[in-house]
């Protein structure tokens, strides 16, 4: 009879693990923020094209989503002051990190999570 062998595991590492999960699911958890930093990750772009780019996304969200990016400091707001006046966002350095990251769970998702059924 063998016996088993249970790793004990490392509590100090797993709550740093959480810490920095809760941390990073605190923004990216939200409904339509990796979308936004997905739209971003091609280049810079004004909210309408956001908007369109979207399905779904309603505007309020998305200007709620873009304040709250921009204040994590993962996108820039540019104002051009014209004329005509134009706001454009991109992603900062720190947005471009999430960028591999987020590749990987699309990734993730096409072999995992098949596409619903039509019905």
């Amino acid at each position: 009879m063998t016996a088993s062998v249970r790793a004990t595991p490392d509590v100090e590492a797993c709550g740093r693990t959480d810490a920095a999960l809760t941390r990073a699911f605190t923004i990216l958890g939200k409904r339509w923020s990796a979308l936004v930093l997905g739209g971003l990750s091609a280049g810079p772009a004004g909210f309408r094209e956001l908007s369109r780019a979207i399905e779904g996304l309603s505007d309020s969200v998305l200007a709620d989503r873009l304040a709250e990016l921009t204040q994590h400091q993962l996108v820039h707001r540019q104002v051009d002051e014209g004329p005509p006046v134009s706001v454009s966002y991109e992603l900062t350095e720190h947005g471009r990190a999430l960028m591999p990251a987020l590749d990987q769970i699309s990734a993730w998702a096409v072999e995992h999570l098949p596409e619903p059924s039509a019905q």
